[in-house]
């Protein structure tokens, strides 16, 4: 194998891989705030959020960044949005569709179409997609998971209870048979920065174990989707996508759905040298969700779930590129 391919993939997994570091870290601290912070006040919180998820999560997936489908599938395997959020997310994540497009110079009014069109079919897919899942009752219990995801990934996250109180006592009782009544004040306030201070640590060293997790996995997937495109190379790819617009809608989407910030660039380059049209072109940006079903893939127990969510994509983005193709 080439020396300097390979050390190109290897830079650009390493790019890749540290641009998602913050937003994963940040959703992890998120999530185990949630998880130890009054559970009846956030259990409603995101109760009045689920429904409204699909339209906040078409949004934020419009933001040029491929993270956020990685926060969203991070977010949906502790059961803190629904499935059609998640969806959302991915249908409508521009990931590196904007960089593209301005780096050619594109006019923006076809920018702004392209992503216009990604958000609405990801808000109307997912909002669909709630609903069907409420009127099937596959909506799960309504409650938050993120302490068995913890579980499973092994961070030790269940020791909170026992680092702040390990034998159970009362702090305060305990303060007044060892300190003077007059100094009960300051033992108090003592010991509740020191339980504040445990409680965000612990907090701060469950999220970095996820974070690093999950980014070490994120790195190999990355590193070896690289390879094959590279190898491939961009000619051999662009040939087999100037196929028949029904062939090619349904190749592009495939290509789509590889965990690589590189599927929607090669998507997006293609498009607009010519060789896509807009039915697989559209068709392939609405699967290219980033790292989204990567990370759903790493972080969700189930993996009949994890299948139906990438299938059911996968379905809407050829469905969409092939009516575009008819239509555009």
């Amino acid at each position: 194998m080439d020396t300097e391919l390979f050390l190109d993939v290897l830079m650009d997994t390493v790019k890749d891989t540290l641009t998602l570091i913050p937003f994963l870290f940040v959703t992890y601290v998120a999530m185990e705030a949630i998880e130890h912070s009054a559970e009846g006040r956030a259990e409603r919180i995101i109760r009045r959020a689920g429904v409204a998820g699909p339209a906040v999560g078409g949004l934020f997936g419009a933001i040029p960044q491929c993270g956020f489908s990685a926060m969203a599938a991070t977010l949906y395997a502790g059961r803190i949005i629904t499935a059609g959020t998640l969806v959302a997310v991915i249908l409508s994540t521009s990931d590196e569709l904007i960089p593209v497009f301005v780096a050619h110079g594109s006019h923006v009014g076809e920018l702004v179409w392209i992503i216009v069109a990604k958000v609405i079919i990801g808000m109307v897919v997912g909002f669909a997609a709630d609903a069907v899942l409420r009127a099937l009752h596959r909506t799960g219990d309504g409650h938050p998971h993120i302490r068995e995801l913890c579980q499973r990934a092994h961070c030790h996250c269940g020791d909170m209870d026992a680092v702040e109180n390990p034998a159970g006592h009362d702090i305060s009782a305990h303060a007044d048979t060892v300190a003077p009544a007059h100094s009960h004040e300051h033992a108090h306030e003592h010991a509740h920065e020191h339980t504040h201070g445990s409680r965000w640590w612990h907090i701060l060293r469950s999220a970095l174990v996820h974070t690093v997790q999950v980014t070490v996995f994120i790195a190999v997937i990355t590193f070896a989707f690289g390879l094959v495109i590279e190898t491939a190379g961009h000619d051999v790819i662009a040939s087999v996508l100037d196929a028949q617009p029904m062939v090619a809608t349904m190749l592009s989407a495939l290509v789509g759905l590889v965990p690589n910030c590189a599927a929607s660039v090669l998507i997006a380059e293609l498009y607009l040298e010519g060789t896509l049209g807009v039915g697989p072109m559209l068709a392939g940006l609405l699967v290219s969700g980033g790292m989204g079903l990567l990370v759903l893939f790493r972080t969700n127990y189930d993996l009949r779930q994890n299948v139906i969510v990438a299938a059911f994509i996968y379905v809407v983005g050829v469905i969409c590129g092939l009516v575009a193709t008819l239509f555009i």
